[in-house]
């Protein structure tokens, strides 16, 4: 064979090579393609989830025991009952709570269990009854007249606030803008001091409906407890029965009948 044939059967030999070659190239390749979309998404990375964060641990609320303890002190007989219906029945929840008893002029300041924790006498609204006026939280001081400053009765959710003067108070009753506070001696007339310290009932009967107590005793009984949120108030009735406000509370109607009857009898 001529040695120009030879290269020329040797050229022809690579071409067929490199056909085929690329003719393979371009089957594996549609192959592949084939292969990715069946079965491209097993081929895909994915994303690795991040770890879960750990649960928080629910802080279990703590166990109260709850016992009424007046301790020493012998109690009215409408502050022992509503004192011992909310501590039975846990109306207080796990709040402190307080009872003030207008027609005595006091208030009595309990832990959440039931213990007292203090007492003191109080100022109270000049005007006797127990509810309040329609709108009177909107009105202006000066315009409110002496037989609609009244303290109302009810069981009332407190919440630890500040007043327009900036001081700090416990609202009783926002919406009618009744609040325990300090006692305030601005006006000199009023002998608000005098009147704490008498131990006479209507000498405590001057406040425009709020509940004024003692500093002393704000700031080391009343504001420690119900200074860190909500409490419980329970304002006791003066013109109507107790069961108009705490039938849970009251006495059974009989006793009550009882207890008049020997009231008004004559020696």
């Amino acid at each position: 064979m001529r040695f120009g044939a030879r290269a020329e059967l040797a050229a022809a030999r690579r071409s067929d090579i490199l056909v085929g070659l690329c003719q393979g190239g371009l089957i594996a390749a549609l192959a592949l393609a084939l292969l990715y979309l069946v079965f491209g998404d097993r081929f895909r990375l994915r994303p690795v989830p991040a770890p879960a964060a750990p649960a928080a641990l629910a802080v279990p609320r703590p166990v109260i025991e709850r016992r009424l303890d007046f301790g020493k002190l012998r109690a009215p007989g409408d502050v022992g009952r509503v004192a011992a219906w909310a501590v039975r029945e846990s109306d207080n929840g796990d709040s402190p709570f307080a009872i003030v008893d207008k027609r005595r002029a006091r208030v009595y300041v309990f832990a959440a269990g039931g213990r007292l924790l203090g007492t003191s006498p109080v100022l109270l609204g000049y005007a006797a009854g127990d509810l309040s006026v329609a709108g009177i939280g909107q009105k202006a001081i000066e315009d409110i007249k002496p037989h609609e400053r009244t303290t109302p009765a009810g069981r009332f959710v407190s919440e630890p606030g500040r007043n327009a003067l900036g001081q700090e108070v416990v609202w009783v009753d926002y919406g009618a803008a009744v609040s325990m506070h300090r006692v305030r001696a601005t006006n000199p007339k009023e002998r608000r001091l005098e009147r704490l310290a008498s131990k006479t009932v209507a000498d405590k009967r001057i406040s425009w409906g709020c509940i004024n107590v003692p500093v002393d005793f704000f700031d080391h009984t009343v504001w420690p407890q119900f200074g860190r949120g909500r409490a419980v108030v329970y304002v006791l009735p003066e013109s109507s029965p107790l069961s108009a406000f705490f039938p849970a509370a009251a006495p059974p109607l009989l006793a009550q009948a009882g207890a008049r009857q020997g009231n008004s009898a004559g020696p």
